[in-house]
Protein backbone atom coordinates (compact mmCIF):
# COMPACT_ATOMS: atom_id res chain seq x y z
CA UNK A 1 0.00 0.00 0.00
CA UNK A 2 0.81 3.61 -0.91
CA UNK A 3 2.85 5.20 2.14
CA UNK A 4 1.49 8.89 3.14
CA UNK A 5 4.84 10.41 1.36
CA UNK A 6 4.57 8.14 -1.44
CA UNK A 7 1.16 9.74 -1.88
CA UNK A 8 2.03 13.56 -1.39
CA UNK A 9 5.01 13.27 -3.46
CA UNK A 10 2.50 11.43 -6.31
CA UNK A 11 0.16 14.55 -5.83
CA UNK A 12 2.70 17.12 -5.65
CA UNK A 13 4.30 15.70 -9.17
CA UNK A 14 0.59 15.87 -10.79
CA UNK A 15 -0.46 18.84 -9.42
CA UNK A 16 3.17 21.04 -9.88
CA UNK A 17 4.80 18.83 -12.44
CA UNK A 18 6.33 18.85 -16.02
CA UNK A 19 2.86 18.36 -17.48
CA UNK A 20 -0.07 20.29 -15.84
CA UNK A 21 1.61 23.56 -14.97
CA UNK A 22 3.00 24.56 -18.83
CA UNK A 23 -0.30 23.38 -19.88
CA UNK A 24 -2.20 25.73 -17.82
CA UNK A 25 0.15 28.45 -18.17
CA UNK A 26 0.28 28.27 -21.60
CA UNK A 27 -3.62 27.97 -21.44
CA UNK A 28 -4.20 31.18 -19.45
CA UNK A 29 -1.66 33.01 -21.69
CA UNK A 30 -3.52 31.79 -25.18
CA UNK A 31 -6.70 33.17 -22.95
CA UNK A 32 -6.01 36.82 -22.78
CA UNK A 33 -4.93 36.73 -26.73
CA UNK A 34 -7.27 39.07 -27.99
CA UNK A 35 -8.53 36.39 -30.93
CA UNK A 36 -9.44 34.12 -28.05
CA UNK A 37 -10.85 36.71 -26.25
CA UNK A 38 -13.46 37.54 -29.39
CA UNK A 39 -13.54 34.02 -30.41
CA UNK A 40 -15.09 32.68 -26.64
CA UNK A 41 -17.21 36.38 -26.74
CA UNK A 42 -18.99 35.79 -30.42
CA UNK A 43 -18.99 32.25 -30.29
CA UNK A 44 -20.72 32.76 -26.62
CA UNK A 45 -23.45 35.31 -27.85
CA UNK A 46 -24.43 33.36 -31.02
CA UNK A 47 -25.15 30.32 -28.59
CA UNK A 48 -27.54 32.57 -26.28
CA UNK A 49 -28.95 34.01 -28.91
CA UNK A 50 -30.19 30.50 -29.49
CA UNK A 51 -30.87 29.66 -26.17
CA UNK A 52 -32.56 32.47 -26.16
CA UNK A 53 -35.29 31.85 -28.74
CA UNK A 54 -35.48 28.02 -27.64
CA UNK A 55 -36.31 29.33 -23.72
CA UNK A 56 -38.62 32.31 -24.31
CA UNK A 57 -41.33 30.03 -25.30
CA UNK A 58 -41.02 28.10 -22.90
CA UNK A 59 -40.69 31.34 -20.75
CA UNK A 60 -43.54 32.35 -21.68
CA UNK A 61 -46.00 28.89 -21.37
CA UNK A 62 -44.51 29.21 -17.56
CA UNK A 63 -45.63 32.98 -16.87
CA UNK A 64 -49.30 32.61 -18.19
CA UNK A 65 -50.13 29.10 -17.56
CA UNK A 66 -47.96 27.27 -15.09
CA UNK A 67 -47.46 24.56 -17.21
CA UNK A 68 -43.67 23.10 -17.37
CA UNK A 69 -43.66 21.83 -20.98
CA UNK A 70 -41.65 19.03 -21.07
CA UNK A 71 -41.93 18.20 -24.77
CA UNK A 72 -40.21 21.92 -25.50
CA UNK A 73 -37.06 19.99 -26.59
CA UNK A 74 -39.00 17.50 -28.75
CA UNK A 75 -40.42 20.59 -30.94
CA UNK A 76 -37.02 22.23 -31.13
CA UNK A 77 -36.06 18.54 -32.69
CA UNK A 78 -39.01 18.31 -34.83
CA UNK A 79 -38.04 22.12 -36.01
CA UNK A 80 -34.71 20.69 -37.01
CA UNK A 81 -35.27 18.08 -38.69
CA UNK A 82 -38.51 20.13 -40.53
CA UNK A 83 -36.11 22.67 -41.36
CA UNK A 84 -33.57 20.09 -42.89
CA UNK A 85 -35.51 18.41 -44.87
CA UNK A 86 -37.16 21.89 -46.61
CA UNK A 87 -33.72 22.82 -47.03
CA UNK A 88 -32.71 19.79 -48.72
CA UNK A 89 -35.31 19.33 -51.03
CA UNK A 90 -35.79 23.26 -51.45
CA UNK A 91 -31.82 23.96 -52.56
CA UNK A 92 -29.68 22.51 -55.16
CA UNK A 93 -26.31 22.08 -54.77
CA UNK A 94 -25.22 25.55 -57.01
CA UNK A 95 -27.51 27.53 -55.02
CA UNK A 96 -25.78 30.76 -53.91
CA UNK A 97 -25.60 32.55 -50.72
CA UNK A 98 -28.13 34.78 -50.94
CA UNK A 99 -30.29 31.87 -52.17
CA UNK A 100 -29.83 29.52 -49.04
CA UNK A 101 -30.01 32.65 -46.41
CA UNK A 102 -33.32 34.29 -48.14
CA UNK A 103 -34.59 30.55 -48.15
CA UNK A 104 -33.56 29.53 -44.56
CA UNK A 105 -35.71 33.04 -43.49
CA UNK A 106 -38.48 31.29 -45.51
CA UNK A 107 -38.38 28.37 -43.77
CA UNK A 108 -38.32 29.33 -40.51
CA UNK A 109 -41.34 31.57 -41.17
CA UNK A 110 -43.35 28.63 -42.82
CA UNK A 111 -41.71 26.10 -39.28
CA UNK A 112 -42.76 29.05 -36.86
CA UNK A 113 -46.29 29.00 -38.71
CA UNK A 114 -46.87 25.04 -38.85
CA UNK A 115 -45.59 24.52 -35.45
CA UNK A 116 -47.75 27.16 -33.81
CA UNK A 117 -50.34 25.92 -34.81
CA UNK A 118 -49.77 22.70 -34.02
CA UNK A 119 -48.91 23.90 -30.71
CA UNK A 120 -52.66 25.43 -29.90
CA UNK A 121 -54.59 22.44 -30.99
CA UNK A 122 -52.34 20.32 -28.46
CA UNK A 123 -53.23 22.93 -25.92
CA UNK A 124 -56.91 22.78 -27.11
CA UNK A 125 -56.89 18.94 -27.36
CA UNK A 126 -54.93 17.54 -24.31
CA UNK A 127 -53.43 20.08 -22.40
CA UNK A 128 -56.76 22.12 -21.68
CA UNK A 129 -58.52 19.10 -20.34
CA UNK A 130 -55.68 18.47 -17.27
CA UNK A 131 -55.78 22.46 -16.08
CA UNK A 132 -57.30 21.53 -12.64
CA UNK A 133 -55.54 18.35 -12.16
CA UNK A 134 -52.33 18.45 -10.17
CA UNK A 135 -48.84 19.23 -12.15
CA UNK A 136 -48.07 16.22 -12.27
CA UNK A 137 -50.34 15.39 -14.61
CA UNK A 138 -49.00 18.09 -16.75
CA UNK A 139 -45.84 16.95 -16.53
CA UNK A 140 -46.37 13.43 -17.12
CA UNK A 141 -48.47 14.53 -20.21
CA UNK A 142 -46.12 16.66 -21.49
CA UNK A 143 -43.00 14.17 -21.24
CA UNK A 144 -44.92 11.42 -22.80
CA UNK A 145 -45.88 13.92 -26.03
CA UNK A 146 -42.27 14.37 -25.87
CA UNK A 147 -40.84 11.05 -26.33
CA UNK A 148 -43.26 9.85 -28.48
CA UNK A 149 -42.20 12.87 -30.89
CA UNK A 150 -38.87 11.65 -30.36
CA UNK A 151 -39.79 7.51 -31.20
CA UNK A 152 -41.52 9.10 -34.61
CA UNK A 153 -38.56 11.13 -35.41
CA UNK A 154 -36.65 7.92 -34.90
CA UNK A 155 -38.51 5.83 -37.05
CA UNK A 156 -39.20 8.16 -39.76
CA UNK A 157 -35.59 9.29 -40.21
CA UNK A 158 -34.59 5.66 -39.97
CA UNK A 159 -37.10 4.70 -43.00
CA UNK A 160 -35.84 7.23 -44.99
CA UNK A 161 -32.10 6.44 -44.75
CA UNK A 162 -31.46 9.45 -43.07
CA UNK A 163 -29.09 8.60 -39.61
CA UNK A 164 -31.41 9.53 -36.61
CA UNK A 165 -28.13 10.38 -34.53
CA UNK A 166 -25.89 12.07 -33.87
CA UNK A 167 -26.05 14.36 -37.04
CA UNK A 168 -28.18 14.32 -40.20
CA UNK A 169 -25.22 15.70 -42.64
CA UNK A 170 -27.18 16.35 -45.65
CA UNK A 171 -29.18 18.86 -43.93
CA UNK A 172 -26.35 20.65 -41.72
CA UNK A 173 -24.32 20.72 -45.42
CA UNK A 174 -27.12 23.39 -46.66
CA UNK A 175 -25.01 26.54 -44.80
CA UNK A 176 -23.77 28.79 -46.90
CA UNK A 177 -19.30 28.70 -47.25
CA UNK A 178 -20.04 32.20 -45.56
CA UNK A 179 -21.41 31.32 -42.55
CA UNK A 180 -19.88 27.99 -42.42
CA UNK A 181 -16.61 29.44 -42.22
CA UNK A 182 -14.74 31.58 -40.40
CA UNK A 183 -15.82 35.09 -40.99
CA UNK A 184 -13.52 37.68 -42.98
CA UNK A 185 -14.40 40.48 -40.83
CA UNK A 186 -13.60 39.20 -37.46
CA UNK A 187 -10.46 37.05 -38.95
CA UNK A 188 -9.46 40.83 -40.07
CA UNK A 189 -10.47 42.64 -36.92
CA UNK A 190 -9.01 39.82 -34.27
CA UNK A 191 -7.11 37.27 -36.15
CA UNK A 192 -10.19 35.04 -34.86
CA UNK A 193 -11.29 32.32 -36.59
CA UNK A 194 -15.08 32.01 -36.21
CA UNK A 195 -17.96 30.78 -37.96
CA UNK A 196 -20.13 33.08 -39.63
CA UNK A 197 -22.83 31.35 -38.39
CA UNK A 198 -22.55 32.79 -34.82
CA UNK A 199 -22.93 36.40 -35.96
CA UNK A 200 -25.90 35.21 -37.71
CA UNK A 201 -27.41 33.61 -34.71
CA UNK A 202 -26.33 36.95 -33.14
CA UNK A 203 -28.61 39.38 -35.51
CA UNK A 204 -31.43 36.74 -35.91
CA UNK A 205 -31.58 36.39 -31.71
CA UNK A 206 -31.70 40.11 -31.26
CA UNK A 207 -34.41 40.62 -33.78
CA UNK A 208 -36.77 37.80 -32.68
CA UNK A 209 -35.82 39.02 -28.51
CA UNK A 210 -37.03 42.70 -30.38
CA UNK A 211 -40.21 41.42 -31.61
CA UNK A 212 -41.84 39.09 -28.37
CA UNK A 213 -40.46 42.18 -26.40
CA UNK A 214 -43.03 44.42 -28.81
CA UNK A 215 -45.16 42.03 -28.69
CA UNK A 216 -45.44 41.47 -24.89
CA UNK A 217 -45.19 45.51 -24.20
CA UNK A 218 -46.38 47.56 -27.02
CA UNK A 219 -49.79 45.46 -28.26
CA UNK A 220 -52.80 45.18 -26.43
CA UNK A 221 -52.68 41.06 -26.33
CA UNK A 222 -49.05 41.40 -24.87
CA UNK A 223 -50.86 43.59 -22.36
CA UNK A 224 -53.82 40.42 -21.73
CA UNK A 225 -51.36 38.05 -21.47
CA UNK A 226 -48.95 39.88 -18.91
CA UNK A 227 -51.94 40.72 -16.73
CA UNK A 228 -53.17 37.21 -16.89
CA UNK A 229 -49.84 36.14 -15.63
CA UNK A 230 -50.39 38.66 -12.79
CA UNK A 231 -54.36 37.69 -11.65
CA UNK A 232 -56.28 35.59 -14.43
CA UNK A 233 -59.65 35.87 -12.01
CA UNK A 234 -59.34 39.82 -12.41
CA UNK A 235 -58.90 39.59 -16.19
CA UNK A 236 -61.64 37.08 -16.63
CA UNK A 237 -63.96 39.45 -14.70
CA UNK A 238 -63.13 42.43 -17.37
CA UNK A 239 -64.23 40.15 -20.09
CA UNK A 240 -61.35 38.95 -21.39
CA UNK A 241 -60.87 35.75 -22.61
CA UNK A 242 -58.38 34.28 -21.09
CA UNK A 243 -58.43 30.19 -22.39
CA UNK A 244 -57.82 31.81 -25.73
CA UNK A 245 -54.87 33.15 -24.19
CA UNK A 246 -53.09 30.47 -22.90
CA UNK A 247 -54.15 28.71 -26.71
CA UNK A 248 -52.10 31.45 -28.61
CA UNK A 249 -49.18 31.27 -26.00
CA UNK A 250 -48.64 27.80 -25.78
CA UNK A 251 -48.75 28.26 -29.49
CA UNK A 252 -46.46 30.65 -29.46
CA UNK A 253 -43.92 28.44 -27.15
CA UNK A 254 -43.78 25.71 -29.02
CA UNK A 255 -43.20 27.73 -32.37
CA UNK A 256 -40.49 29.46 -31.14
CA UNK A 257 -39.37 26.09 -30.12
CA UNK A 258 -39.28 25.10 -33.26
CA UNK A 259 -37.58 28.45 -34.86
CA UNK A 260 -34.68 27.28 -32.01
CA UNK A 261 -34.52 24.26 -33.55
CA UNK A 262 -34.34 25.30 -37.53
CA UNK A 263 -30.97 27.46 -36.13
CA UNK A 264 -29.54 24.45 -34.54
CA UNK A 265 -29.69 22.06 -37.68
CA UNK A 266 -27.13 24.92 -38.91
CA UNK A 267 -24.98 25.08 -35.68
CA UNK A 268 -21.19 22.92 -36.08
CA UNK A 269 -21.91 21.67 -32.48
CA UNK A 270 -25.76 20.17 -32.80
CA UNK A 271 -27.36 19.71 -36.19
CA UNK A 272 -30.52 17.45 -36.43
CA UNK A 273 -30.64 14.54 -34.43
CA UNK A 274 -33.07 12.74 -32.24
CA UNK A 275 -30.83 13.56 -29.15
CA UNK A 276 -32.09 17.26 -29.51
CA UNK A 277 -34.62 16.19 -27.82
CA UNK A 278 -33.12 15.99 -23.96
CA UNK A 279 -30.06 18.59 -24.99
CA UNK A 280 -32.16 21.27 -25.67
CA UNK A 281 -34.77 20.54 -23.18
CA UNK A 282 -32.19 20.50 -20.48
CA UNK A 283 -30.77 23.53 -21.41
CA UNK A 284 -33.71 25.12 -22.17
CA UNK A 285 -34.86 24.75 -18.11
CA UNK A 286 -31.69 25.80 -17.32
CA UNK A 287 -31.85 29.13 -18.57
CA UNK A 288 -35.35 29.64 -17.56
CA UNK A 289 -34.84 28.37 -13.77
CA UNK A 290 -31.32 30.68 -13.62
CA UNK A 291 -33.08 33.77 -15.04
CA UNK A 292 -36.14 32.84 -13.07
CA UNK A 293 -39.74 31.83 -14.25
CA UNK A 294 -41.69 33.78 -16.25
CA UNK A 295 -39.26 36.47 -16.87
CA UNK A 296 -38.51 37.86 -20.32
CA UNK A 297 -35.65 40.18 -19.13
CA UNK A 298 -34.45 36.73 -16.88
CA UNK A 299 -34.46 34.66 -19.61
CA UNK A 300 -32.36 37.10 -21.80
CA UNK A 301 -29.40 37.49 -19.44
CA UNK A 302 -29.37 34.02 -18.12
CA UNK A 303 -29.12 32.83 -21.94
CA UNK A 304 -25.87 35.53 -22.18
CA UNK A 305 -24.94 33.33 -18.87
CA UNK A 306 -25.07 30.31 -20.46
CA UNK A 307 -24.08 30.83 -23.33
CA UNK A 308 -20.24 32.74 -22.80
CA UNK A 309 -20.30 29.99 -19.59
CA UNK A 310 -20.82 27.01 -22.96
CA UNK A 311 -18.11 28.43 -25.06
CA UNK A 312 -16.02 28.90 -22.70
CA UNK A 313 -15.53 25.59 -21.33
CA UNK A 314 -15.72 24.52 -24.70
CA UNK A 315 -12.54 26.34 -25.49
CA UNK A 316 -11.03 25.33 -22.66
CA UNK A 317 -11.76 21.57 -23.25
CA UNK A 318 -10.54 21.98 -27.35
CA UNK A 319 -7.20 23.91 -26.02
CA UNK A 320 -6.77 20.71 -23.79
CA UNK A 321 -6.71 22.17 -20.56
CA UNK A 322 -9.01 20.18 -18.85
CA UNK A 323 -9.74 16.62 -20.80
CA UNK A 324 -13.24 15.75 -20.11
CA UNK A 325 -15.59 16.20 -22.82
CA UNK A 326 -18.79 16.71 -20.15
CA UNK A 327 -17.46 20.05 -19.25
CA UNK A 328 -19.91 22.27 -20.75
CA UNK A 329 -22.69 20.43 -19.31
CA UNK A 330 -20.84 20.20 -16.11
CA UNK A 331 -20.34 23.83 -15.83
CA UNK A 332 -23.76 24.58 -16.49
CA UNK A 333 -25.19 22.04 -13.88
CA UNK A 334 -22.96 23.78 -11.54
CA UNK A 335 -24.39 27.31 -12.29
CA UNK A 336 -27.89 26.00 -11.97
CA UNK A 337 -27.09 24.58 -8.34
CA UNK A 338 -25.32 27.50 -7.39
CA UNK A 339 -28.36 29.90 -8.51
CA UNK A 340 -31.13 28.05 -7.02
CA UNK A 341 -28.73 28.40 -3.74
CA UNK A 342 -28.49 31.72 -3.32
CA UNK A 343 -31.77 32.82 -5.10
CA UNK A 344 -34.19 29.80 -5.61
CA UNK A 345 -36.40 32.35 -7.68
CA UNK A 346 -34.05 33.14 -10.42
CA UNK A 347 -32.37 36.47 -11.08
CA UNK A 348 -35.79 38.08 -11.77
CA UNK A 349 -38.21 35.68 -10.91
CA UNK A 350 -40.45 36.53 -8.60
CA UNK A 351 -41.39 33.76 -5.38
CA UNK A 352 -44.77 32.55 -6.92
CA UNK A 353 -45.15 33.49 -10.90
CA UNK A 354 -47.52 31.55 -12.94
CA UNK A 355 -50.85 29.35 -13.09
CA UNK A 356 -54.18 30.29 -14.22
Amino acid sequence: MMDTLTLLTTLEAVLVGDTLTPLFTDGLRSFFRPDTLARIFIEGLGKAAIYFIIAIGLTLVFGLMGILNFAHGAFAMVGAYLGGILMVVGLSSGSGTFTRIAFFVVVVAVIFALLTAVGAALEIGLVRPIYDRTPMYQILLTFGVGLILEELARIIASARGIQPEPTWAAAQATIPTVLGTPSEILLNLFGARIRGFYLFAIVAGAILAAIVWAFLTKTLYGLYIRAGSEDPEMVEALGIDVRKAFTVVFGLGIGLAAVGGVFLMWDPTEGPSVLLNLDVLLYAFVVVVIGGLGSFKGTLVAAIIVGMADSFTTWVFARGIIDFSGLPEVTIFLLLVIALIVRPQGLYGVEEVGGH
